[in-house]
């Protein structure tokens, strides 16, 4: 079933080594430089001992028996250690960053390359923006803390490790208070993840929305001016701000707890060392140089703990990014080509319909039992009422969906059995609505074929009847249509698709009411770069306007998800009361 990014996943959480093998295959390429990045946050993190450590020698002999030859010795050392522990930083900083990136980037093709292969299916279930968020937010989120979690986790527990060295090494009467207190202010850390997995997951379908708002709102701008629609649309995006402003406070609500508890926490245990140590320090047990190396130790231990909880929300955050990329990267398309697929070179026979059914949504049949035959080199007709699945039909051609049942077959094998990319080779498809993309008009002939030749384009843009208004423009063929070709008329846009499906030169043709939006002039302008388009092809035409399949040698009418008459112009007319010969006394009463 086609995965819908709308539904909370329900994933099982990972455990910490598995986030970090999910990411491996990334890391891998740059291992060195990762590595060295988290070797040197082992110094950082161990040197946070040495300015505890000092204060002891510096206390008992410079400050109680004021016997130092050299005061200022410990403090220049101090400087210098702190120098050399921030050059560490610096370079730590700027190997995970320039590591992150990489990785971030790496992440985002694998993506973006499981987006280009992803069925239609797919994107009919899910929005732009949710897709966009998944696709791409989501590594960002996850790569970027992902060696800055290792590199700070690195940092705190050799951090850790020495500093609490330093606390035995003074008293550890004390540093077993100390310890019994760190292990009670990180004891609720293993209730966050439980507590903000659903308010992330809908805070990203909410950020989804957001930016399918900016897209419908980039796209749908002429529509909202028209129909006046500001006000509507507004107060639409409004309200998913609103709700992010919920979800943000309700994490505030979840989270914000656990830093003040912890700030309690951590008072209790320098208080309890206070009151220990001065005890300790009376009867003798330890010296004023201890206690003073003991409690600066202990903050520096305590300082980031405090601050912890906000750190381990990110790290969560970061966590749940990457069970989201793993569960997109997991996935499998739906439409993919059999092992040892065969190659389809050529178009014999035609393209053959054995009883197929297909449907959208489980159990809502849109194809019944569709039985039709194009012969190569024919031309086939699509007619009948709107919604009846005339679309549907040649969309499972090129197969961006799968029937449900039975079987479409070019020279009598299944397409199934062929490769995509050799069966996608040889369709041409050219849509109502033709997506075109942003650069020139010489760019978007040459999607037909990358490798066509400067004859090959003048040809197909003659053809294509589109010769007269490149001759008009300063630039030629070298002229921008802006995105998605704004520039451009409706019926310039059509024509450019047309030479892009002439240009490919592929032997199928499929005509999806290509001229139903145009008016009259360009109507008869482009159906004269169709007639070119059609000849010697096997060619499928969807046509509202009858007027323009006339001579088609097949004509099939399609309603309701069944073929109700087929046959040629001439014999459908013949039949009395007939469905087509009703269709077309209407349009021409």
């Amino acid at each position: 079933m086609t995965i819908n990014l709308q539904a909370v996943s329900t994933t099982p959480q990972m455990a910490f080594s598995v986030h970090y093998k999910k990411m491996l295959p990334y890391v891998k390429p740059y291992y060195v430089r990762a590595l060295f990045a988290v070797a040197l946050s082992i110094p950082i993190g161990a040197l946070d001992a040495v300015i505890a450590w000092a204060l002891k020698p510096f206390m008992d002999v410079v400050l109680v028996d004021k016997s130092a030859h050299s005061p200022f010795l410990i403090p220049i050392v101090i400087v210098l250690f702190t120098v050399f522990q921030g050059a560490l930083t610096y370079m730590s900083t700027y190997m995970n960053a320039w590591v992150g990136m990489k990785i971030t980037q790496d992440v985002k093709r694998d993506l973006y390359k499981k987006l280009l292969y992803m069925e239609s299916a797919f994107f009919d279930k899910n929005n732009s923006g949710l897709i966009i968020q998944r696709f791409s937010g989501d590594a960002d989120t996850a790569c970027t803390g992902l060696l800055d979690n290792v590199r700070v986790f690195t940092s705190r527990i050799f951090s850790t490790i020495s500093l609490i060295g330093v606390l035995f090494y003074n008293s550890w009467q004390l540093a077993l208070i100390a310890i019994v207190v760190l292990g009670g202010a990180l004891a609720p850390l293993a209730y966050v993840r439980r507590l903000i997995k659903n308010v992330v997951q809908e805070q990203v379908k909410a950020s989804g929305s957001i930016l399918t708002k900016y897209n419908e709102t980039y796209s749908g701008n002429k529509t909202i001016t028209s129909y006046n629609l500001q006000k509507h649309i507004y107060e639409q995006y409004d309200g998913i701000l609103r709700r992010l402003f919920r979800l943000g406070i309700k994490m505030v609500q979840k989270t914000a707890w656990l830093t003040p508890m912890m700030h309690v926490i951590v008072a209790i245990g320098v208080a309890a060392v206070i009151g220990f140590g001065s005890y300790l320090i009376v009867n003798g047990t330890i010296t004023s140089g201890n206690f003073v190396s003991f409690i600066t130790a202990l903050i520096l231990l305590y300082t980031p703990i405090k601050n912890i909880g906000k750190s381990f929300n990110a790290v969560q955050i970061s966590f749940m990014a990457i069970e989201r990329i793993a569960e997109i990267l997991d996935i499998e398309p739906e439409i993919k080509e059999k092992p040892l697929a065969k190659e389809l070179k050529k178009i014999k026979k035609g393209i053959v319909f054995e009883n197929v059914c297909f449907e959208y949504d489980p159990n809502v049949p849109v194809l019944k039992n569709i039985n039709l035959e194009a012969k190569a080199g024919t031309t086939v007709a699509l007619v009948g009422n709107s919604g009846g699945g005339k679309s549907t039909i040649v969309n499972l051609i090129p197969r961006f969906y799968d029937v449900k049942s039975g079987e479409i077959k070019i020279d009598d094998i299944n397409i199934k059995d062929y490769t995509l990319e050799s069966l996608r080779d040889k369709i041409a498809v050219v849509f109502q609505d033709n997506f075109l993309f942003g650069g020139t008009l010489r760019d978007n002939i040459m999607l037909g074929k990358e490798d066509a030749t400067e004859e090959e384009i003048n040809k197909a843009v003659k053809m294509a009847c589109l010769d007269e208004f490149v001759a008009e423009q300063e630039k030629g063929l070298d002229t921008e249509i802006g995105e998605r070709g704004t520039l451009l008329s409706g019926g310039q846009r059509q024509r450019l698709a047309i030479a892009r499906a002439f240009i490919k030169n592929a032997p199928i043709v499929i005509l999806d009411e290509a001229t139903s939006a145009l008016d009259n002039k360009s109507e008869a302008v482009v159906q004269k770069a169709i007639e070119n388009l059609m000849k010697d092809r096997t060619v499928f035409v969807i046509a509202h306007r009858l007027s323009t399949v006339h001579n088609a040698d097949k004509i099939i009418v399609i309603n309701d998800g069944e073929v109700v008459e087929s046959g040629s112009h001439k014999e459908l007319m013949e039949i009395e009361n007939g469905a087509y010969k009703s269709l077309y006394n209407a349009q021409f009463k």
